[in-house]
């Protein structure tokens, strides 16, 4: 084989891996595992253990944020910021890595500004801050919710042996 034939065949071997990187990057950090659902809305493919993650960390956040209310209603800011800041960023430490993959680029960008709004919300209490700025940071919050919630829902991966669940 001759010089250039071995080049021409190094850069085919080349091109051909870059495509597949750049296939599986798209897959990883865009696309995630969806499948659209018949009310219109994304639905985000995951395995039962996955989806019962997802379900119980949306359920702590509806948690928190009633927390949040209750202490924000009696003027403990203190109690507004510790419930806010364990809702964070450090709270994305608990997804695993595999997971972050199957979600959609969309999604992660709202959940993650969303754990940064509590972040937010955590620091501007935790100095004293104005109940009204708060109540008004926590309702941005809750917009986010909404509107997560209105564009997508969790689904577990067909062929699945877990009983359906409903979101």
């Amino acid at each position: 084989m001759s010089h250039s034939a071995k080049n021409r065949t190094y850069l085919a071997i080349i091109a051909v891996l870059l495509i597949v990187i750049a296939a599986t990057s798209y897959k990883f950090i865009v696309a995630g595992s969806t499948a659209k659902s018949p009310d219109g809305r994304v639905a985000i493919v995951l395995e039962p253990g996955e989806r019962d993650l997802t379900l119980r960390e949306m359920r702590d956040f509806l948690a928190g944020v009633q927390t949040m209310a209750d202490r924000l209603a009696h003027g403990d800011m203190h109690a507004v910021a510790a419930a806010a800041r364990g809702m964070g960023m450090a709270r994305t430490h608990d997804v695993p890595t595999a997971m972050m993959g199957k979600l959609p680029l969309g999604f992660k960008s709202m959940a993650l500004g969303v754990h940064q709004q509590f972040d937010t919300i955590a620091a501007d209490a935790a100095v004293g801050g104005d109940s009204r700025h708060t109540h008004m940071q926590l309702s941005d919050v809750l917009r986010q919710c909404v509107a997560c919630h209105a564009a997508y829902r969790v689904a577990i991966r067909a062929g699945s042996t877990a009983a359906p669940a409903h979101d």
